[in-house]
C-alpha cells in the first residue's frame, strides 16, 4: 500500500531552497522599507514646506481674477483702420468665445491636450521634471497651461524645484478659482508670441495681417508653434523652422480627432503668406501715427504705452493710401531718371549649393524690402540680362528697358564699385507685373493735406520711408518755397490797391548795393526770357521773377513781412528783403498747406489738427476736438474781395500757367495752385486746392543740392 502525500509545511519541503529565498529577500525588503520611510519623510517634509512655508508665501492671484493686462497705445485713422501701435506689448485682448475653435485645438494640441481633465497638473509629467531637476537636468517639461499661467504672470523662467513647486500651488489656486475656460481665455491674450506680439489676436495681426476670426486651420496650427521658442519659431526669421513644427501640431490634431483628415490634408497643403517685418499695417500711415504717439505722451506721459488708448486722427485711408502712393511713385519716376549709383552691397557666391543659399538668405535679412522695394542678390550677370533671387527663393529674369537704368553698370569697364556682377544686392521693383533693376532712393519728398475749413489733416507721408528716415518733412523741414510764395505777395499787393489787370514791365533788373545792403543783384527768370509788359495776372501764371520783385519793391518788404503773418507764416523765417518775392525764406509743408487753405475756404485762417478723438481702453472720452470752423468761429485774414481775386488768378495757373498739368492728371476742373522752384533746383514744390482740400507736394535732398538742370516743381511735384 502507497504512502500517503508528505503533509510538511512547504518550507520543509525539498531541499529547504523556500527558506534560502526568505533569507536572501530579508535586505531587499529592509532595503525598500527603509526607501518607503524615507520617501514618506521626505515626502512629509515637502508637504510641509508646501503648506506651511510657500502656500503663506504665494502670491494674490487677484490678477487673473480680475484680469487687466497691459494694451499698447493704438492709432486709427478717422475711418477705424490700425495705422500704428507703440507700448512694450502689443496686446489685442480678445473673449474665448471669439477665439476660433481650431485654434484653441491647436493650442491644447501641443500644450496640454488633458487640459479640460485634469486639475491643473499633469502629475507624471512633474514626477519626470522634478527627477530630472534632482538628476541635474535642466530640461524641464510637463507644464500645463495653468502652469504656465501662473509662471508667466507670478514666477521666473528658473528651472529650480522650489519654482516647481510654487508652480504647482498657484496652478491649484487658480484652478479653484478660475473655470477652465477663463484659465485658457487668459492664457490665450497673456503668451508671448515673438515681435512684441503678446496674446494670438496681435500675432495674427502681425504674422498674417488677418484678424483673429480669419484664420484658416492651416495659419491656427503655425500660430500654436510659438510659445515653446517664439524666435525659434518665428515665421519671419525662421519660416522653415516654423512650417516643421505647424505640420507637426496639425498631425496632433488629426491624431487627437480635433480635425478630419480631409481638413488634415487641406491645411497640410495650404501655402501661407507671411507679412514682412515692418508691413503690419495695411495703410502707411507710420509718420502720422508717430506725430499722435508724440502728442499723447507729451500729455499723458508714460502710462500711454500700456492702458489700451485709442487715438482716432483726422487721416481718411482712401487719401493716405492715394498719398503714400503718389510719393512714393513721384520719386521712383525721379530716380529712373538720374544715374545709376551701383548695388548696395557685394557678398561671396560659395560653390557649395546650400553653403550658396545660406549667404543669399542672410544678405537678404541684412538688406529687407521696403515695401514694393525688393531686395536681390545677383546670381548671373551679362549687359543684356540679369539673373537675381529675391528673398521668396524666386529667381527674377531681368532685361531688356528693365536694365535700362543701370546699363553702364554692366560694363565690363564699369567702376568695381558701380558694377553688377554675381554677388552684388541690388533693388528690383515690380512695375504692374514687370519687374525692373531700380535703387534706393537718396531724394526724399513729403505731402500733407488738410480740410481748408476746420484744418483737419487728411493725408500726411512725412518721408519716402519712415524706416529709414523718421525725420518728417511735412511738420519739422523748414526749406524754401521758391515761386510757391508768390500768391502772398500778390495778396498784399492787392489789399494796396494794386489789381489783376496792373501792367507791369517784365524787364531786365539791377539793384543797386544801397537797396539791397550787401552787392548789386540782378534777378533773373527761369528761363533767362523777358516778355516786356504784361497784367500781373499773367505774370503769376507764368511765374515771372523780375514782376515779383518790382511788385514787392512797390508795396515794401517790411509790409510784405507783416501781412505773410495772417497766413501763419513766422517773420523771423522771411527777413524783409526783395528776396521775399522769389520765396528765399523759410516754410514747412504744413505751413503751406495751411497759409493756401485761406485762399481755398474765401479767407479765413484755420489750424492744422492731427487728433480728433481719444478713448480709454473701454472707449470712454477722453478726449474730443473742437476745432475753429470757417462759417464757425474761424477768424477772417483776407478780405473778401481779395480772396476771390486772388482765387481766380490761381484757378488760371492751373489752366494756361505752370500747373497746367494737374488738371488733366486729375481729371478735375476745380483745382487751383502754385508750383515752386528754387535756386537750383534745391527743392520743387506744388501747392494747390479745391473747396474740400488744400494740399502741398515738395521733393528734395536733405542735404540740399540740385536735383537736376531739367527739374522743376511743374514736372516733379504736380500729380
Amino acid at each position: 500500500m502507497a504512502n500517503p502525500p508528505s503533509k510538511k509545511p512547504p518550507f520543509q519541503r525539498g531541499s529547504g531552497s523556500r527558506f534560502t529565498e526568505k533569507s536572501n529577500a530579508s535586505p531587499l525588503i529592509k532595503a525598500l522599507l527603509i526607501l518607503m520611510v524615507v520617501v514618506g519623510l521626505l515626502f512629509a517634509m515637502l508637504v510641509a514646506y508646501a503648506f506651511i512655508i510657500a502656500k503663506p508665501n504665494l502670491p494674490n492671484i487677484s490678477a487673473l481674477v480680475e484680469y487687466n493686462p497691459k494694451e499698447p497705445l493704438r492709432i486709427y485713422t478717422a475711418d477705424k483702420v490700425l495705422i500704428g501701435e507703440f507700448g512694450e506689448e502689443r496686446r489685442n485682448v480678445v473673449p474665448l468665445n471669439e477665439i476660433p475653435v481650431h485654434l484653441k485645438y491647436a493650442v491644447i494640441a501641443i500644450e496640454d491636450d488633458r487640459f479640460y481633465s485634469h486639475g491643473g497638473v499633469d502629475y507624471w509629467g512633474v514626477l519626470r521634471a522634478a527627477l530630472a531637476n534632482l538628476r541635474g537636468s535642466l530640461s524641464q517639461g510637463a507644464s500645463t497651461i495653468t502652469m504656465q499661467v501662473a509662471r508667466n504672470f507670478f514666477l521666473t523662467n528658473e528651472k529650480t524645484f522650489s519654482r516647481k513647486l510654487y508652480e504647482v500651488l498657484l496652478a491649484w489656486e487658480i484652478e479653484a478659482q478660475l473655470t477652465k475656460d477663463k484659465i485658457l481665455e487668459i492664457y490665450m491674450n497673456q503668451i508671448y508670441l515673438g515681435q512684441r506680439a503678446y496674446g494670438f489676436a496681435s500675432a495674427s495681426k502681425i504674422y498674417f495681417g488677418k484678424e483673429l476670426k480669419d484664420i484658416s486651420i492651416a495659419e491656427a496650427a503655425m500660430l500654436a508653434g510659438l510659445p515653446k521658442a517664439p524666435s525659434a519659431y518665428n515665421p519671419v526669421n525662421n519660416y522653415k523652422r516654423a512650417k516643421i513644427r505647424q505640420e507637426y501640431i496639425l498631425q496632433r490634431m488629426r491624431d487627437l480627432s480635433y480635425i478630419t483628415p480631409a481638413n488634415y490634408e487641406k491645411a497640410m497643403a495650404e501655402s501661407i503668406k507671411i507679412r514682412g517685418l515692418g508691413k503690419e499695417f495695411d495703410t502707411r500711415a507710420d509718420f502720422v501715427a508717430e506725430m499722435a504717439r508724440q502728442l499723447l505722451f507729451a500729455q499723458y506721459g508714460d502710462i500711454v504705452y500700456s492702458q489700451g488708448i485709442n487715438v482716432y486722427t483726422t487721416v481718411l485711408k482712401a487719401d493716405q493710401d492715394a498719398a503714400y502712393a503718389a510719393v512714393r511713385k513721384g520719386i521712383f519716376d525721379y530716380d529712373l531718371r538720374h544715374a545709376y549709383r551701383g548695388p548696395e552691397g557685394f557678398i561671396e557666391l560659395p560653390e557649395d549649393p546650400l553653403k550658396r543659399q545660406r549667404a543669399i538668405d542672410d544678405a537678404l535679412l541684412d538688406y529687407p524690402a521696403l515695401d514694393e522695394l525688393q531686395s536681390g542678390v545677383v546670381l548671373e550677370a551679362s549687359p543684356r540680362e540679369l539673373k537675381v533671387m529675391i528673398a521668396t527663393g524666386e529667381q527674377i529674369t531681368i532685361k531688356g528697358d528693365a536694365l535700362k537704368l543701370a546699363s553702364s553698370s554692366l560694363s565690363e569697364s564699369a567702376q568695381p564699385k558701380r558694377r553688377i556682377r554675381p554677388g552684388a544686392v541690388v533693388r528690383l521693383l515690380n512695375d504692374d507685373g514687370v519687374w525692373k533693376l531700380a535703387q534706393l532712393p537718396q531724394v526724399e519728398a513729403a505731402f500733407v493735406a488738410l480740410d481748408p475749413n476746420d484744418g483737419a489733416i487728411l493725408a500726411l507721408v512725412g518721408g519716402f520711408d519712415f524706416r529709414r528716415n523718421k525725420f518728417n518733412h511735412v511738420t519739422q523741414a523748414f526749406r524754401q518755397p521758391g515761386s510757391a510764395f508768390k500768391p502772398f505777395v500778390y495778396a498784399a499787393a492787392l489789399e494796396k490797391g494794386i489789381s489783376p489787370s496792373t501792367m507791369v514791365n517784365d524787364a531786365p533788373l539791377s539793384i543797386g548795393a544801397l537797396e539791397t545792403g550787401s552787392q548789386v543783384w540782378q534777378p533773373k527768370n527761369y528761363d533767362g526770357k523777358f516778355d516786356g509788359m504784361m497784367r500781373l495776372r499773367t505774370a503769376l501764371a507764368k511765374s515771372k521773377n523780375l514782376v515779383s520783385v518790382r511788385v514787392i519793391r512797390k508795396i515794401g518788404p517790411s509790409y510784405t513781412q507783416e501781412f505773410i503773418q495772417r497766413f501763419g507764416f513766422e517773420p523771423e523765417k522771411h527777413p524783409p528783403y526783395l528776396t521775399m518775392a522769389l520765396g528765399a525764406g523759410s516754410v514747412t509743408p504744413l505751413q503751406m498747406a495751411s497759409a493756401y487753405s485761406v485762399f481755398a475756404n474765401g479767407g479765413y485762417f484755420v489750424n492744422p489738427y492731427l487728433i480728433d478723438k481719444v478713448t480709454d481702453a473701454k472707449g470712454q472720452i477722453l478726449f474730443q476736438a473742437d476745432p475753429v470752423r470757417v462759417g464757425k468761429n474761424a477768424l477772417r485774414v483776407l478780405d473778401e474781395r481779395t480772396t476771390f481775386v486772388m482765387d481766380s488768378m490761381l484757378q488760371e495757373i492751373t489752366k494756361t500757367g505752370t500747373a497746367a498739368r494737374a488738371r488733366p492728371a486729375l481729371g478735375r476742373n476745380d483745382i487751383a495752385g502754385k508750383t515752386g522752384t528754387t535756386n537750383d533746383s534745391h527743392d520743387a514744390w506744388f501747392a494747390g486746392y479745391n473747396p474740400r482740400v488744400s494740399a502741398v507736394a515738395w521733393i528734395g535732398f536733405d542735404n540740399p543740392k540740385s536735383l537736376g538742370d531739367r527739374e522743376t516743381g511743374g514736372g516733379l511735384a504736380l500729380p
